[in-house]
């Protein structure tokens, strides 16, 4: 049997001591300059996109800005992406126990699908790698899992910099405890049929995925393109290079993205709203990959958002302050918040969704202050229980990250006609 959150929460020792950055950032808009500045590599590529083809969507914009082959703001390992020196610090960066709890829920979920005997571990977008690690130790310290007889990990990457980072915090563990690594493009690439219990795990992942923006008109649902802002003429700008307009005319793509949900047709004339077919097409490949394990399977997606459509989320930061959307292309994060009412759409028929609720609300059910306490009584001074405190505080701060973030469940289908029993903490949370 699992240990109770108790036993895990004094058992675990102090394995990882991570500094922290030295204050969480307000997210205040830093409207940038941009007089006598040269375009960037993206900028540049952009603009000649729109002179031969016009207006792009903004989901185009995105996914140049982000994924550009050399110079995307997560392909050119010359960005500053995580950390105090980066453009923002994720939960599992500011304390072990952000990975610990999420570990613990997984494996509560393997306990209640009678244990199977191997495990797929999936992550989207694993950062540097300081997530998975953290709940490969947690796995590694329970006996019964510890013992299972296959053990993988697919991490799903796009980015040559960001996969050697995983390799260099994950491979030395991964190979001592006997799991086998292995990087993806797509999580295509992840076949859905296996007999392993499939353990899915997306932090911060849809945020930065590409959205497009249309507005309900008299017309139909328009899309808002991203078009030059100057006449061509000069290489140095004095302001954007890079302007919002609205299409024309509807175009098939923005009438099926205004159609692609029951919740859009009700929505008002003059609506505008972000649309994610790209987060809708993954959720509901996470929900194949669920239904598809005859062993069962559990994930969490934790993300900025809340169970509705957004219509001005969408934001660019740099150095942990949020600038205009047009700034230095390909040197900024793009994100917006994510529709989780929109992911759970995708999957509903296939897998069980479990909220979403707030990180605060999730990391209370999963037994955070406990195992907060085990690791102040262990540490050796005053100063690092302080640090370890004031990071719990963080993750868990109803008026920051620990309201900002929104976990979201899912898990595998019942088998009989009983239906699906509860899954802590999502009966727990609050209305």
């Amino acid at each position: 049997m699992i240990p109770s959150l108790r036993q895990v929460a004094t058992a675990l020792p102090a394995c990882r001591k991570r500094l922290l950055g030295k204050q969480w950032h307000r997210m205040t808009r830093n409207q940038s300059s941009f007089s006598n500045t040269a375009p960037t590599v993206v900028e540049k590529a952009i603009l000649d996109s729109i002179k031969a083809m016009g207006p792009l969507p903004f989901a185009t914009y995105m996914q140049q800005c982000l994924s550009h082959p050399t110079h995307g703001y997560y392909m050119n390992p010359s960005n500053p992406v995580f950390g105090a020196r980066g453009d923002f610090i994720t939960s599992p960066e500011i304390s072990q126990v952000f990975g610990e709890l999420i570990a613990i829920w997984f494996l509560s979920q393997w306990v209640a699908a009678g244990q199977p005997s191997s495990i797929r571990l999936v992550e989207l977008g694993p950062g540097r790698g300081t997530l998975m690690a953290d709940i490969l130790r947690v796995i590694s310290k329970i006996p019964s899992a510890k013992a299972v007889q296959r053990k993988s990990v697919q991490l799903v990457e796009t980015s040559p910099a960001m996969r050697r980072a995983q390799e260099n915090t994950l491979q030395k563990f991964a190979d001592e405890h006997g799991w086998e690594l292995q990087w993806n493009n797509s999580i295509e690439d992840i076949p859905p049929e296996t007999d392993d219990y499939t353990i899915l795990v997306a932090h911060e992942f849809f945020d930065a995925l590409p959205i497009h923006i249309v507005e309900k008109t008299q017309k139909g649902w328009q899309e808002l393109l991203v078009a030059s802002a100057s006449d061509g003429k000069s290489s140095i700008a004095t302001s954007p290079r890079l302007k919002a307009v609205l299409s024309p005319e509807p175009s098939p793509v923005s009438s099926l993205l205004g159609m692609s949900s029951q919740r859009f047709s009700k929505l008002p004339i003059g609506t505008r709203i972000e649309v994610s077919p790209s987060s809708f097409k993954i959720s509901r490949r996470i929900g194949e990959l669920i239904a598809g394990s005859s062993a069962g399977g559990s994930a969490l997606v934790i993300d900025y958002g809340e169970d509705k459509v957004f219509n001005n989320s969408f934001r660019a930061f740099k150095d942990h302050k949020i600038v205009d959307i047009f700034h230095r292309p390909g040197e900024c994060d793009l994100t917006s918040n994510v529709d989780f009412a929109y992911l759970k759409e995708s999957f509903s028929d296939i897998a069980v969704p479990h909220g979403p609720m707030s990180q605060a609300n999730f990391l209370k059910g999963m037994g955070i202050d406990m195992r907060v306490d085990a690791l102040v009584k262990a540490a050796s001074t005053e100063e690092r229980q302080k640090v370890i405190r004031d990071a719990a505080l963080r993750l868990a701060d109803p008026v920051g990250m620990g309201k900002e973030y929104q976990v979201l469940g899912i898990t595998s289908k019942p088998t009989s006609e009983d239906g699906s029993p509860g899954v802590w903490p999502f009966v727990a949370s609050p209305p």
